[in-house]
């Protein structure tokens, strides 16, 4: 197996399968690196209608046309999970199994992990009432009252989604506004099945025999309390960035995002990062999509010289 690479790319969600794209077509020797499915959180959203030229399509179907346009060139696939990365004029991708990588170039895909509501009971009852994915457990929530933690975009597609399969949809959110796009928010108010509760925000969980059973709600001005019964609880209030690997280095904000320049490229030399792990304002599939073309060139200019 090959251990030494022009490039390596850590994550092969939509940023990083364009990145593999440019770079194997621009001749680079090229590895992902990837420790879950192909396509990153495009396997958990149920359908995409913001991809140029293609007016809907599920996450999942655009996922698998990106992973086998990706390869269809001479990209090697390697699964792992990366733990560290060490600078140098030749770079080191460390994995949790005790491999490692040697690359000229890296660039950063990792994305984002779903934030944890942080709140009595949710760890207990993860898998038993509670999720991050209405994809992967929807089905277990068919004719049920599902609640949905989460004003945004993410929240409120996953919610319609859920609405095809439960017998009805609870939005708990903290403002008195969506942050959503409109189309999404007027799709969510005129669907019978589901109800908003303004200004209110979830300090724990209860279960009954081992499973949800309710959710405990305060309203963020008074402070009083409401037991709110449901059978499903999806948490979507954001994400952190997927950047330990890179924690040594000092490239990040306080908050964890890599800083990059106008090229993908992180202060130090060589090393780029790309898609929902950066700093930026918009974290889309086509802003990832894009980062990882930019980057892809500019790690070609850069090992051209």
């Amino acid at each position: 197996m090959d251990r030494q690479f022009d490039l390596i790319i850590i994550g092969a969600g939509p940023g990083g399968l364009t990145a593999a794209l440019y770079a194997t077509r621009a001749g680079l020797k090229t590895a992902l690196i990837e420790h879950a499915i192909a396509g990153g959180k495009l396997n958990k959203t149920f359908e995409i209608s913001n991809w140029p030229g293609i007016e809907n399509i599920s996450g999942m179907e655009l996922g698998k046309q990106m992973y086998e346009h990706a390869l269809s060139y001479s990209a090697q696939y390697l699964y792992g999970s990366v733990v560290k990365v060490e600078d140098g004029e030749v770079k080191k991708v460390v994995l949790a199994s005790g491999d490692v990588y040697e690359a000229k170039a890296i660039i950063l895909a990792t994305g984002t992990s779903e934030r944890m509501l942080g709140i009595p009971g949710e760890k207990e009852l993860v898998g038993r009432g509670v999720s991050y994915c209405a994809i992967c457990d929807g089905n277990f929530f068919r004719n049920k009252t599902v609640t949905i933690i989460g004003g945004g975009n993410s929240a409120l597609e996953e919610a319609i989604y859920l609405a095809g399969l439960a017998s009805k949809i609870i939005i708990v959110i903290r403002r008195d506004e969506f942050r959503a796009d409109e189309v999404i928010v007027k799709e969510i108010l005129e669907n019978p099945k589901c109800e908003v509760i303004y200004e209110h925000i979830p300090i724990s969980l209860t279960e009954e025999n081992g499973k949800l059973s309710s959710v405990i709600l305060e309203h963020v001005k008074t402070k009083e309390t409401m037991e709110l019964k449901t059978d499903g609880l999806f948490p979507y209030i954001g994400a952190d960035p997927n950047s330990s690997a890179l924690i040594d280095l000092d490239v990040c904000d306080e908050v964890g995002y890599v800083k990059v320049n106008h090229e993908m490229e992180t202060s130090r030399e060589g090393i780029y990062a790309i898609g929902d792990v950066t700093v930026k304002t918009l974290r889309q599939v086509v802003t990832a999509a894009s980062d990882g073309a930019v980057a892809a060139q500019a790690v070609f200019r850069y090992l051209k010289g």
